[in-house]
């Protein structure tokens, strides 16, 4: 059995795969069940019976793409047969529906007869709005697209063709306007003849470069005119009079080489011939055909794009398929044309000649992006992508007739599809890509658990933290040999009983409690064979670690402890207080305290909402706090009524521009109307997104409800008010929780 990789656990956790069909309507009660399917169901049935449009009404049929393959081009892995690709063709399902919230059946087929390829395509066209073509080998492609586009009333759309071809053209121009040249002037070099090559040199040829100077190789060499050896209809429109016969002569004064074959394929001498400002795309997966190190190393004025994330330019298809299709399904367009494909090369290639977004560069590290050779193409997380291509895409295809559902006011269509982006998920990549812009180090205690351990990997892979493990070294190591797993050397083994700082530490444990009743000896036993939390909580307190994530394997005191006792509470503090961020499809909510304070007073709960609000805006969120209580701004004169109502006067007092409000019930602070139409004079003038509970009773309860039954994705407890960043993690956190906690206690560390 093979070992458990991060990949492989990625696709296996849970429930099995990356998909599953979420109903969209209730089927709670007999009413319920006899709308959705017997008796109710048969009258959409005979309305569609009437007139076929109706599906689009009564169905999912108007946001459905099917994504068909037979896996023989799997990207990077080749012929691995239908069965194989079907991890493949589910990740493009969650690419579609992330990116532009578009339902994806996966529909693997096991035959490698075109004829039969198409025949399933056009037998499924009363179910799907739309088909993604996949990984389907060339030639074979070009003939299964070009028949099922000539028989077929739905979009049909190869994206390894032309999703690369788009977003490569995007980049084309671009590359083109900083250096100068024009593109009916340029000469181009294509290596590899398959199906991306053919797509992106057909739209190279669309957009204005001039047929006799493209120049297309394959492994023979150059495709000329006459040429017998390795060809076919579609290598033949390429073919060219030329006594060039091979990629060195042909990228000899090129102007651009686009690359769409293999790894290596482009030399540095290559590079060294080409034309002024050369433009390279080296756009091979997994390694390009020339790195940019390696083109830079011979030529400073060499433009590179490649297809990886981590260079500069990266020509990647989820720019473009998720947009196309929702541009042409919004319209119920019969056909993905070129005029559709134009509209989104221009959309992409304007998008990034705009001033990018702060909330882009956050995504990136804080990384500054700006129109020139080093940012040619959107990125693809950029969420404006959807806003600039699918719009494009819509007008184009009502502009060129194939829209059989134009849009009537295309700026409301701008609002519609703003209101497809949720905000919950973005927010945690938001913070791990702000951790990685300053990776902390940080410790943790529990160093020889298998989920720590996977997390250390992750987080040592993705830059975003330093992790430090505690813990016998000889066990750690053999955890990681049986686990499959190699750190490198970048996650330091800290063995508490040989550690060279041991004493020191044990001396600084009994400075601060001998008063509290420890003696050094029982300091040296803590430190060294009793708690590893206090281990490294000192190591926070002395320097020697930014932060500390802690708990998988213990009680929650039992981590808040150690730190309260080492580290201790910030200045002027009454107390820790603690906080959980929960995660819904389009809305995030801060509740607190959920985790420390039992009974507070009113002093309390303002200290806990002025807390919340630090760590909010630390999470790029704008903090709106509602006091929450079972009156309504004194609609019950109760004690503990009257408490919240005297916190909420504490806060304003304190920090006069905080957007706070209370006492208030739990459903006027969620629910915007109930504020706007029966509290217009309270504060806050929409839902709140910081809810203060009155105890931890309450708090408790209700974030575990809201994760257990409301389906709200919890990330917590994140701990407030210690002099130095500590996190806790909870019993049955997996290994994306504690890497997203990790994440949390870096951009922590980061500002204290």
């Amino acid at each position: 059995m093979a070992k458990i990789t991060g990949a492989l656990e990625y696709h296996s956790s849970g429930r099995k795969g990356k998909i599953e069909v979420v109903s969209s309507k209730p089927c709670l009660t007999s009413r319920d069940l006899s709308l959705a399917y017997s008796p109710g169901v048969a009258e959409p049935c005979l309305e569609i019976e009437k007139n076929p449009e109706d599906a689009y009404q009564y169905t999912a049929k108007g946001n459905l793409v099917a994504v068909v393959s037979n896996g023989t081009a799997v990207l990077g892995l080749g012929n691995i047969g239908a069965l194989a690709g079907k991890p493949v063709m589910e990740g493009k399902g969650v690419l579609f529906k992330r990116f532009a919230d578009i339902d994806v059946f996966d529909i693997e087929l096991n035959s490698e007869n075109p004829d039969e390829i198409i025949r399933a395509c056009q037998l499924l066209e009363p179910t799907f709005g739309g088909i993604n073509l996949e990984d389907i080998k060339a030639p074979e492609c070009f003939y299964i697209e070009e028949e099922l586009k000539k028989t077929m009333n739905i979009p049909v759309f190869h994206d390894d063709q032309h999703g690369t071809a788009i977003i490569s053209a995007a980049a084309l121009i671009n590359a083109l306007e900083l250096i100068g040249k024009k593109i009916d002037e340029i000469r181009i070099v294509v290596n590899g003849a398959g199906a991306s090559a053919i797509a992106c040199a057909n739209l190279a040829i669309s957009l204005g470069v001039r047929r006799e100077n493209l120049i297309m190789c394959d492994t023979k060499g150059v495709i000329y005119r006459g040429r017998a050896e390795g060809m076919n209809k579609y290598k033949e429109r390429f073919a060219v009079d030329t006594p060039l016969r091979t990629l060195e002569e042909a990228a000899n004064g090129a102007d651009v080489l686009f690359g769409l074959s293999s790894k290596g394929a482009f030399t540095q001498e290559m590079v060294r011939k080409m034309a002024a400002n050369p433009i390279i795309f080296a756009m091979a997966n997994p390694d390009p055909e020339i790195t940019p190190e390696e083109a830079r190393a011979v030529r400073g004025d060499v433009l590179v794009a490649t297809g990886r994330s981590d260079y500069p330019n990266q020509v990647n298809n989820v720019l473009g398929f998720p947009f196309i299709f929702r541009g042409a399904l919004d319209v119920r367009a019969t056909t993905i044309n070129e005029e559709m494909k134009k509209a989104a090369v221009f959309a992409l290639a304007e998008l990034a000649r705009e001033e990018c977004p702060d909330s882009v560069c956050r995504a990136y590290g804080n990384v500054k992006f700006s129109f020139g050779r080093d940012y040619i193409i959107p990125k693809p997380f950029d969420p404006r992508a959807l806003l600039r291509v699918a719009p494009a895409i819509a007008k184009a295809a009502m502009d060129s007739g194939v829209a059989r559902q134009p849009i009537a006011d295309m700026d409301k269509y701008v609002e519609h599809l703003e209101s497809l982006q949720g905000k919950a998920k973005e927010t945690m990549r938001l913070i791990i890509n702000k951790a990685k812009s300053d990776p902390k180090r940080i410790v943790f205690p529990e160093g020889d658990n298998e989920k720590i351990l996977r997390a250390a990997q992750i987080l040592i892979e993705e830059g975003i933290a330093k992790p430090i493990l505690i813990g016998n070294r000889d066990k750690i190591n053999a955890k990681m040999e049986e686990l499959g797993l190699d750190l490198n050397g970048s996650a330091p083994i800290i063995d508490p009983a040989n550690f060279d700082q041991a004493e020191a530490y044990a001396q600084e444990l009994f400075s601060l409690r001998q008063r509290k009743g420890l003696t050094l000896s029982e300091a040296r036993r803590i430190l060294t064979r009793k708690s590893r939390t206090h281990f490294g909580c000192m190591m926070v307190r002395q320097g020697d670690a930014d932060t500390l994530l802690s708990g998988i394997d213990t009680h929650y005191p039992e981590t808040i402890r150690p730190a309260l006792e080492v580290i201790g509470k910030q200045p002027g503090l009454s107390s820790v207080h603690g906080l959980y961020m929960m995660i819904f499809k389009k809305r995030i909510f801060l509740l607190a305290d959920t985790t420390v304070c039992i009974e507070p007073t009113a002093e309390e709960l303002a200290e806990t909402a002025i807390l919340a609000a630090e760590k909010a805006q630390m999470l790029d969120i704008e903090p709106t706090i509602a006091m929450l209580s079972f009156s309504n701004f004194g609609s019950v004169q109760h004690p503990q009524a009257l408490k919240v109502k005297k916190a909420t006067e504490i806060v304003k007092d304190k920090v006069p521009g905080l957007v706070i409000d209370g006492e208030m019930q739990s459903d006027t602070a969620v629910v915007t109307e109930i504020l706007q139409k029966s509290f217009p004079f309270a504060n806050l003038k929409e839902a709140a997104n910081i809810l203060i509970f009155p105890d931890l009773n309450s708090g408790n309860i209700c974030y575990k409800l809201l994760h257990h039954l409301g389906g709200a994705e919890a990330i917590g407890p994140i701990l407030m008010g210690m002099k130095k960043p500590v996190h806790v993690l909870q019993r049955g956190d997996d290994v994306d929780d504690i890497v997203n906690m990790a994440a949390i206690a870096v951009v922590d560390a980061q500002i204290s």
